[in-house]
């Protein structure tokens, strides 16, 4: 980007977020002379943690596929643009994890580390998620995520062996500048799972499904005010939908939708009895059952579209432009009974915002998209 263009970048984000903040139209011309003195002696301008907390939040704002937004100012901003070491690096991300998980009573939050410009390190995040189960290719298909068969492969090359199970967690990859990635397990204490079950289908048990509570995107690059930073991951809580209807019943994932209709004793033998319908409705029952018995925070999709509601309205009320994208706001069952189907969205892109970034390859950028997620609650 040129130099003029990155200062108008900086400026707009500025302004706004100052005035957002309560500052004086004093502090707000000091600031943006400040910020043309820094690029005319060297070429790039350094957030302040005030800057970086408020850009963070409004680019959880701003993110045009999230329907967790009513949330935005509370998320917790971890600033880690210090580190220089994996093994820093890792133990911020450790702590982000543990932080977020709260035992259950999860918290919103995101950890920044350096951006790209600048002199400082080039840190990289090679996971999707900081949390997310392995997949290994056999002779009998994939076992565990199919979504994980790169990054696996990768973890195994770099040395990793995991229990070749369907829920093995795939340790942290982090790279610091041009050094070779490294890859650091997790300690199981910190990964808080879900064992699943329903309540009206005991036998359900016996699939011995499992998912991880927090949803942790380390894929996704975020910019403020035209600073981009590579390595950033957030977390929400997770909506049902995206573990009971995507997770765990995309046929290209764990396709267990034929499994949920075989307990249930329904007619697969054609599609008009709706067989995959009641199958897909009752796996998102026992995912919400499950988390709620365990005390792990989670939303149903009815109750995110209202929470979508009144996000609208506060940002009406803010005089804010209302954006969206409604491919991506409507959950993946029961789209029309929520009000967020009979609504109309601008999909314009708003910055500060959260923008995806290609698969990581070895020997390539680990940089990395997740079709599935969005800055908050997709898995």
């Amino acid at each position: 980007m040129q130099d003029h263009l990155r200062i108008e970048e900086a400026e707009r984000f500025i302004i706004t977020c100052y005035r957002e903040l309560g500052k004086t139209q004093d502090e707000i011309q000091a600031r943006l002379q400040a910020i043309r003195e820094s690029f005319a002696a060297k070429g790039y301008y350094e957030h302040t943690a005030e800057e970086l907390s408020h850009g963070a939040k409004m680019a959880w704002r701003n993110s045009n596929r999230c329907i967790g937004r009513l949330f935005w100012e509370s998320l917790h901003v971890f600033d880690e643009r210090h580190v220089t070491s994996e093994e820093e690096m890792v133990q911020a991300l450790l702590h982000h994890i543990e932080y977020a998980t709260n035992g259950g009573k999860i918290r919103p939050a995101i950890t920044i580390f350096a951006p790209a410009t600048g002199e400082g390190p080039r840190p990289r995040i090679w996971n999707q998620q900081l949390i997310r189960y392995a997949g290994y290719e056999t002779a009998d298909g994939v076992l565990g995520d199919p979504v994980s068969l790169p990054l696996t492969r990768l973890c195994e090359s770099l040395g990793w062996r995991g229990e070749r199970t369907r829920f093995d967690v795939l340790p942290l990859v982090v790279q610091m500048d041009d050094r070779p990635p490294r890859y650091f397990d997790i300690p199981k204490e910190l990964v808080l799972e879900v064992p699943l079950r329903h309540p009206e289908y005991p036998a359900f048990s016996q699939l011995d499904l499992k998912w991880y509570g927090v949803p942790i995107v380390s894929n996704m690059r975020l910019e403020i005010g035209g600073i981009d930073y590579w390595a950033a991951p957030f977390n929400g809580w997770y909506m049902g939908t995206e573990i009971g209807a995507r997770n765990l019943a995309d046929q290209d994932r764990y396709n267990m939708v034929p499994k949920m209709a075989e307990i249930m004793g329904l007619d697969t033998s054609r599609d008009i009895t709706l067989w995959k319908d009641k199958a897909l409705i009752e796996l998102n029952i026992a995912v919400l059952h499950s988390f709620k018995e365990d005390g792990v925070s989670i939303v149903d999709h009815h109750t995110a579209s209202q929470q979508f509601q009144l996000f609208e309205q506060r940002e009406k009320k803010e005089g804010r432009d209302m954006t969206g994208d409604w491919t991506w706001l409507i959950p993946p069952i029961s789209p029309a009974a929520t009000p967020i189907f009979h609504s109309l969205y601008n999909n314009r892109i708003e910055t500060p915002n959260f923008f995806y970034r290609d698969e990581p390859r070895s020997g390539a950028c680990p940089i990395h998209a997740d079709t599935l997620t969005c800055p908050v609650h997709k898995s």
